[in-house]
């Protein structure tokens, strides 16, 4: 982790953001510039300063963790966070995370800032994205992480294909997906386990419930896990039994649509163009109106981050994006299809970091 390289890339950005300092908030953002994995505090980038409040339960951790910031003591997770943080800022333009900062948290740091004289007051000025765009573009290290955390998340997804058969509910099959992962070094896992069995397929965010998985029918299962704080996420489809030749066509027609993609998908590419490649194959199969979610996004600390592959996606595509290719089929009353590769571009293409089986539909037990 390269913090000091961090910094000076953010405080780079001050002047087109037209701000002195930037305060930050949200718990990833927090991380990512700071190294802290603590669950509460507020760090202040300044052009010749970086400041960490919090109370007396991660003092110690700070000074392990965030090596060059200056540690500000408050008493409690909030109390007398901003009066400290702010000490000696005159005048000076203090950047937000308006995406992240409550109303009720912009009212309390406000409140706090009328009681500085008002000539010497700081101003706060919202700084849309001034971390999220640096975060786009993995660091190695990052993309390491990044691939120690799929690469468990496919470990635990064939340990479950080999367990899984008719008459274990939705919720068991999680349980020996998220079993194996926190078992086999997984911090946690990045999202509640999706078992989607029978019809629950047609359901892209079904979470594993009670329902009995029956012979016959499709299994959605979509998961993933974390390792040294990056996420995984990956979504395989299978059968119990010997698949139908409805299930096999359907199957098919994803599969050729998250094939296409991740061959054709290039650096310079806007998301929204990624995200049409996988459209136009479904399509083509009579399908457009069963794909209803976008292609995929971005994955690293948080489990959803930029790029997007999305009919809204207008960031060029680059070498360092780490995304999901995830296209599906959703047929209400039948069930659905999703096949989710999490992707690396390097030298203009996506390479897929996915090992997990994709090509072997039947479970027979």
């Amino acid at each position: 982790m390269t913090l000091p390289s961090r910094l000076d890339r953010l405080r780079a950005r001050f002047e087109a953001l037209g701000i002195d300092g930037m305060l930050v908030t949200a718990p990833s953002n927090r991380r990512w510039i700071s190294g802290f994995t603590g669950s509460a505090g507020v760090v202040l980038v300044l052009r010749d300063e970086a400041r960490f409040a919090t109370d007396s339960r991660y003092w110690e951790q700070v000074g392990q963790q965030c090596p060059g910031f200056h540690l500000v003591q408050v008493a409690g997770a909030t109390t007398g966070v901003t009066p400290a943080i702010i000490e000696g800022l005159e005048s000076l333009r203090l950047g937000f995370e308006p995406a992240h900062l409550t109303y009720a948290a912009h009212h309390e740091w406000m409140r706090a800032i009328e009681e500085v004289p008002a000539h010497s007051r700081p101003r706060l000025v919202p700084a849309p994205r001034a971390i999220e765009d640096l975060r786009m573009v993995k660091e190695p290290e990052e993309i390491e992480a990044l691939t120690r955390a799929v690469l468990l998340g496919d470990e635990a997804f064939r340990h479950a294909l080999d367990r899984v058969e008719p008459g274990m509910t939705e919720r068991q099959l999680a349980w020996v997906i998220e079993e194996y992962a926190l078992t086999h070094g997984a911090e946690s896992m990045s999202f509640g386990t999706i078992i989607g069995g029978g019809a629950h397929g047609a359901l892209p965010h079904w979470r594993a419930s009670d329902a009995v998985l029956e012979a016959g029918t499709g299994v959605v299962i979509d998961m993933g896990v974390i390792v040294d704080g990056y996420c995984s996420d990956l979504t395989r489809t299978i059968f119990l039994g010997k698949p139908s030749a409805e299930f096999a066509r359907v199957y098919d027609i994803v599969l050729t649509a998250q094939t296409m993609a991740e061959e054709r998908i290039e650096a310079g590419m806007l998301g929204r163009d990624g995200h049409a490649i996988a459209m136009e194959i479904i399509a083509a199969a009579g399908h457009r109106e069963h794909f209803g979610h976008g292609l995929g996004h971005g994955v690293g600390l948080d489990i959803h981050e930029d790029p997007r592959l999305a009919p809204a996606g207008d960031i060029p595509l680059q070498d360092g994006h780490v995304v999901t290719v995830e296209p599906g089929i959703y047929l209400p009353g039948w069930g659905g299809i999703r096949i989710e590769d999490q992707c690396v571009m390097e030298n203009g293409r996506l390479r897929s970091i996915s090992t997990a089986p994709k090509f072997d539909l039947a479970v027979i037990r």
